[in-house]
């Protein structure tokens, strides 16, 4: 790694040459570069707004999932079945589904070796459970922070390795050059956030001829949210930048709590708790749930469901299905206005007059799953103390005692599906970028909880792999990247001095313009989709992005980072739109995570309005057979492609055909 200071345009810019520059301090990213230093290349750094700072330190459920192939007892599994799991989630290709199964046990046993308190049994054997989307059993937990562990130990390996860190260091822009029909990624120019502090200038330019970017997905753009309040995204530098997403649809909503950012997923669920909903201060509490289901056994069945059925799932809304709670606490927050809470201090009473609530009346998949557990005590609370103490005691650590309070709850954006396109070493269109993690949108429709974690493992080792094998040259020298970077670089500082100069008459600000998006995104976005005024909420988004370009306007130079973190949201919720818009143009019904109203549908249960009708999407439907790709083309605008979907592969490896593949290194290739 070399440093240096350039004078650009009469601006003082820290100069910073690295063979790879990995963005983001998240799990994948971290195991990107561990992966990386121990594949033989040294030459790399991390940069990050925060260390620390995303989903991965500061997100979990009420026992956080990894999922991954089995790896005890007698269940027959095989990296092949693990591929076709996946493949069959809906709109995954299958040759990444079979990357992702068959180094799924390599990435969880190095996260193993590195100090992640994974449960095994006296054997050896790290035994699993169902998750959603799963009847495998394939899970497995280290606990409620299961990506904090994670974390922590690939934190601790960065530090064994004494690998450089950027810290408190923004990047608003990727630099590219063109590579004969595409482009490739040259660097990037980020801001130092702590610049202001210390008089200098916020300017740090990285000449990287190779960037793995692990910046999570694009928590920033929602307002009901649980992604933690710190992991904003930015998939908008990579589709500036010219990468082409896909399936930008596909997100995964669910229930949550919101004064303390938390999934409510697993024994936040299974233990029964009682839903009420009151008005805006408190009053006339209304046990909402109960004018829908006919009897307290299908009541209190689809709260247990809830557990692991947690992402909205419009499959599962008819019949007095799981997924029914979440559209009802839509309907009562957003359409009614009112407050919705978890109530752990007592069980849900059921329909009046149908009698009281006891654990007989459950279905027997619930009832034998509380008794397995010993979770048969008089009160949700105490069957969760029995079930998952560690769950009570992570609301406790953020001030809240399920024991003494209800604790209020929307629907919220937890996870990203889709994201930008990657191949199976997980390089963009975008020669030399290679997204890892949430930001990489290998996810599909519905993906089993917890395969994110391994995505982002895998991602990030075939990210070093390819690297470290055909990527592993020298950065350029500081004359010619700059002869390179130069346009992009004056464009960007033209812009940071427009954004502190004059306000003119209509200026906007950070704040308004930030709620705009979140407001629109969670209002047209969300699991809930109206077809009708669709095209309007897209067009008022690129009015937005424009906008922001001409008239933003912050008070100083340390204002910056807010500034182009406005930018990348602008962008990035825009092309979301865009995807969502065509998705319906192309008569794209309910699927995965989200509902789509639809006025030849059918209602979900009786007693609802008319305006619930939707149906499901059909199995080999147009939407159902492709994947929506969206790029932009050189004027900024969105270029919408429905491609095929790759089938997994389906080889018959001969090992010594393999092997001298191997020896003559074609195999990553």
């Amino acid at each position: 790694m070399k440093r240096t200071d350039i004078t650009f345009e009469e601006t003082e810019i820290r100069l910073v040459s690295v063979n790879t520059l990995i963005v983001g301090s998240g799990a994948a990213a971290l195991a990107a570069a561990v992966n990386l230093h121990d594949l033989g290349q040294e030459d790399l750094a991390i940069v990050t707004e925060r260390w620390g700072g995303g989903t991965s330190n500061n997100a979990g459920s009420d026992k956080q999932t990894y999922y991954k192939l089995s790896l005890a007892g007698d269940a027959a599994d095989s990296p092949l079945q693990m591929a076709e799991d996946l493949f069959n989630g809906g709109s995954m290709h299958g040759d990444i589904a079979l990357c992702e199964a068959q180094n799924s046990a390599r990435a969880f046993l190095n996260l193993v070796n590195l100090g992640v308190p994974f449960p095994h049994d006296s054997h050896g054997g790290f035994v699993g459970y169902r998750t959603d989307h799963d009847q495998r059993g394939r899970a497995t937990s280290a606990g409620p922070r299961t990506s904090q562990m994670m974390f922590t130990a690939l934190a601790a390996a960065i530090g064994k390795r004494g690998l450089e860190v950027f810290d408190s260091c923004q990047v608003i822009s990727l630099l590219t050059e063109p590579e004969g029909a595409s482009v490739r990624v040259i660097g990037a120019l980020a801001l130092d956030l702590a610049a202001s502090e210390t008089g200098t200038s916020p300017y740090v330019l990285f000449n990287a001829p190779n960037i793995i970017l692990g910046t999570g997905g694009p928590g920033g753009i929602y307002e009901a949210s649980v992604y933690p309040e710190s992991q904003i995204g930015s998939t908008g530098l990579a589709l500036e930048a010219g990468a082409v997403a896909q399936n930008l649809t596909e997100s995964q909503f669910g229930l949550a709590s919101i004064s303390f950012r938390w999934n409510l997923s697993g024994s936040y669920q299974q233990v029964i708790p009682r839903y009420f909903s009151t008005d805006a201060d408190g009053g006339d509490e209304h046990e909402f749930l109960n004018a829908f289901f006919p009897n307290p056994g299908r009541l209190a069945t689809a709260i247990f469901l809830k557990g692991y059925e947690w992402p909205f799932d419009p499959r599962k809304v008819r019949d007095h299905g799981s997924s029914l709670i979440d559209l009802l606490v839509y309907r009562e927050r957003v359409m009614k206005g009112r407050r919705v809470f978890l109530d752990y201090r007592r069980n849900p009473t059921g329909p009046a007059g149908s009698g009281e609530f006891t654990l007989d009346v459950l279905a027997p998949e619930a009832k034998e799953y509380l008794e397995r557990s010993g979770s048969v005590q008089e009160t949700p609370i105490d069957r969760l103390r029995k079930m998952n103490p560690p769950a009570i005691q992570l609301y406790l650590d953020n001030a809240i005692d399920l024991a003494e309070e209800p604790l209020e709850i929307a629907v919220c954006a937890q996870h990203n599906n889709g994201g930008l396109r990657g191949d199976v070493w997980w390089e963009s269109n975008v020669r030399h970028l290679f997204p890892v993690g949430e930001v990489n949108g290998t996810h599909g429709v519905r993906r089993p909880g917890g395969s994110a974690l391994n995505a982002g493992q895998v991602g990030a080792l075939r990210a070093a792999q390819y690297i470290s094998r055909r990527y592993a040259g020298e950065p350029p020298a500081g004359e010619a990247f700059l002869t390179s970077a130069g346009p992009k670089l004056s464009e960007l500082l033209s812009v940071a001095r427009r954004f502190t100069g004059p306000a003119g008459d209509d200026p906007l600000e950070v704040k308004t313009t930030a709620r705009e998006i979140r407001q629109r995104m969670s209002r047209v976005g969300a699991h809930i989709r109206n077809p009708d005024g669709i095209d309007q909420s897209v067009e008022d988004a690129w009015r937005l992005c424009d906008d922001l370009r001409e008239r933003l306007r912050v008070e100083s130079t340390a204002d910056l980072p807010s500034a182009f973190r406005n930018l990348d949201l602008g962008l990035t919720h825009a092309v979301y739109l865009e995807a969502i818009a065509e998705y319906l143009a192309r008569g794209g019904r309910s699927r995965g995570s989200f509902l789509v109203l639809d006025r030849a549908g059918e209602l979900p249960c009786e007693g609802l309005e008319d305006v619930w009708r939707f149906l499901v999407e059909e199995e080999g439907s147009f939407v159902d057979g492709h994947i929506l790709e969206v790029q932009l083309d050189q004027g900024g605008r969105a270029r919408r492609e429905w491609v095929d979907i790759r089938p997994v592969p389906r080889e018959d490896p001969w090992f010594e055909q393999v092997w001298e593949a191997w020896r003559n290194d074609d195999v990553i290739r």
